[in-house]
């Protein structure tokens, strides 16, 4: 009982501390590592298993969440994302080797040094899980990981104050810290005031092939109806636009003029609905080749992805997973339901048994080991359910067992797994904090220096200058491949643009996959090789 007591306590107080907000940047969930490392270091113990039995469903959770877009990713239109957030996670490796070379370091205390500067709590799993005494591991991730968070956070902020002026491309910039993390994305009414555009449908307009930015209702009769499917513009016209601040001002300068919005009706309930995509008539193909609008009077208003949310442009590529807000009347909602896939209230019950079967499955295929010149290669408990929660959330089913969970139940599950880790991790290695601290001492903060700003510095060059990528794509992408959340937030507080967002989701899972398989790698071929 007085186990399972402080398992929750240090959860709890993790959490709480987690919450604290310092400069805009909290720790989130992973603070919960650093009460159990204070907890273990004073001898307090949990029940035993449960950090594995977390890990396991972590990973797994992590897979299904990252397979809709990982495995299209790689060769569709943000294979150069999908590129640099490989490439970024391979320098960090191969930095982590050099100093773990030069610096004698023990694989173990290396390669949990690497997984908290580039600050991946699925590479610290993965490595934990693939030697034999994890302690080291677990303290060299609570070493690296403020760094971590630090260290891109500060380069995302010194990238935007002395380079956003260089870039052209750049839409404007107003850092607002009171607005990190959060996409401002609102709605406004227009008046239409160009003759050129009179007669145009808005597909044929450039200006939304290009901006983040929906027409969601037209004004009829003192209420906000949803656009038609045949509609043209005509000059007077009242529309609503859906986007953040800088994307509706690009937008209103090709259309019209900005007029005050009013109390004019919408019927949100009956006139907007949201669906998540599984059809293959959908996914893989962009909002202007699906023309949605015309051939179903409906309008993508908003895309959920990855957690995030953000206004599509007509170049927008819809992936397996993605959650649309749907505008339209209530019969052509109906029509669209069956074309895109299900409401999110279908998806609501969580199947158990393809909880259970996947973990399984996953954990069969981890025991599984391939030997490579000499050496034993196992994706174990870490990797093998990622693998096969990878393949489910792609195929999204295989026969009877389901590669998808409802958003609260997936997010719960997530997190719970996370939370058992942590807390197991570090009270296992809370003993030894203060004996390899005193060993290697300020050689960890260096070390863990190096490993996070080589690669940072190595994926921005790269996406500015070998990809010709503009600077908020550029950021978004290197935010990705330092599966960076806290760099992602700051940069989304500093300007309205979606790019960085988009940027992001197509870099971050790769890197994620990438990182998890590639540490428990580092760590046996270091071990090996001492």
């Amino acid at each position: 009982m007085t186990e399972l007591l402080v398992l929750l306590s240090v959860i709890a107080i993790g959490l709480a501390l987690g919450r604290l907000t310092l400069f805009g940047i909290s720790f989130g969930t992973s603070a919960i590592l650093f009460v159990s490392l204070a907890c273990g270091h004073f001898g307090y113990t949990i029940p035993t298993g449960i950090g594995t039995l977390g890990l396991a469903l972590f990973v797994y959770c992590v897979g299904i969440s990252a397979g809709p877009t990982f495995f299209r990713g790689l060769g569709s239109g943000g294979r150069i994302m999908a590129s640099l957030g490989g490439l970024i996670v391979i320098t960090g490796v191969g930095v982590t080797w050099c100093i773990a070379k030069l610096m004698h370091l023990p694989a173990e205390l290396a390669g949990g040094l690497m997984a908290g500067a580039m600050t991946s709590t699925p590479a610290l799993g993965a490595i934990s899980e693939s030697v034999a005494d994890p302690t080291a591991v677990a303290v060299g991730f609570g070493v690296a990981y403020p760094i971590g968070i630090i260290a891109v956070v500060l380069f995302v902020q010194l990238a935007m104050k002395f380079l956003a002026g260089h870039d052209n491309d750049l839409p404007n910039v107003s850092p607002d810290p009171s607005s990190q993390g959060k996409l401002a994305i609102g709605r406004q009414a227009i008046e239409i005031a160009n003759p050129g555009i009179v007669g145009r449908r808005p597909s044929e307009v450039a200006v939304f092939s290009d901006s983040p930015c929906q027409i969601s209702r037209l004004r009829i009769d003192a209420r906000w109806r949803p656009l038609p499917a045949n509609y043209t513009f005509q000059i007077g016209n009242q529309l609503l636009l859906v986007g953040q601040a800088d994307d509706i001002r690009r937008v209103t300068e090709t259309l019209g003029k900005l007029c005050a919005n009013d109390d004019t009706i919408v019927d949100a309930d009956r006139e907007r609905k949201t669906l998540v995509v599984t059809s293959p008539d959908i996914y893989g193909r962009t909002l202007k080749e699906l023309s949605l609008r015309s051939r179903y009077g409906v309008t993508v208003v908003r895309i959920r992805r990855h957690e995030i949310e953000f206004v599509p442009s007509g170049q927008t590529r819809i992936e397996f997973g993605d959650t649309l807000t749907l505008v339209g009347e209530p019969e052509a909602l109906s029509n669209i339901e069956r074309v895109v896939g299900h409401r999110p209230r279908a998806l609501n019950e969580t199947d158990l048994m393809s909880l259970v079967g996947g973990i399984i499955a996953g954990i069969l295929v981890g025991c599984a080991s391939l030997d490579f010149a000499g050496i034993s290669v196992s994706l174990g408990v870490a990797g093998g359910p990622l693998l096969v929660g990878l393949v489910l959330g792609h195929f999204r089913h295989i026969g009877p067992i389901r590669g998808s969970f409802p958003p609260a139940a997936q997010l719960l599950m997530t997190e719970g797994g996370l939370a058992f880790f942590l807390a197991d991790a570090g009270i296992n290695a809370g003993a030894s904090v203060g004996p390899v601290l005193i060993e290697h001492g300020a050689q960890l903060a260096g070390a863990a220096l190096a490993i996070v700003t080589i690669p940072l510095a190595v994926g921005f060059v790269m996406a500015k200058y070998w990809f010709k990528l503009t600077l908020l794509p550029s950021l978004g992408a290197t935010c990705g491949g330092m599966t960076s959340t806290p760099g992602l937030a700051v940069l989304t507080g500093a300007t309205e643009s979606s790019q960085p967002v988009t940027s992001y989701v197509a870099a971050y899972p790769v890197a994620l996959v990438v990182i998890t398989i590639a540490a428990p790698l580092l760590v046996k071929t270091l071990t090996q090789t001492q």
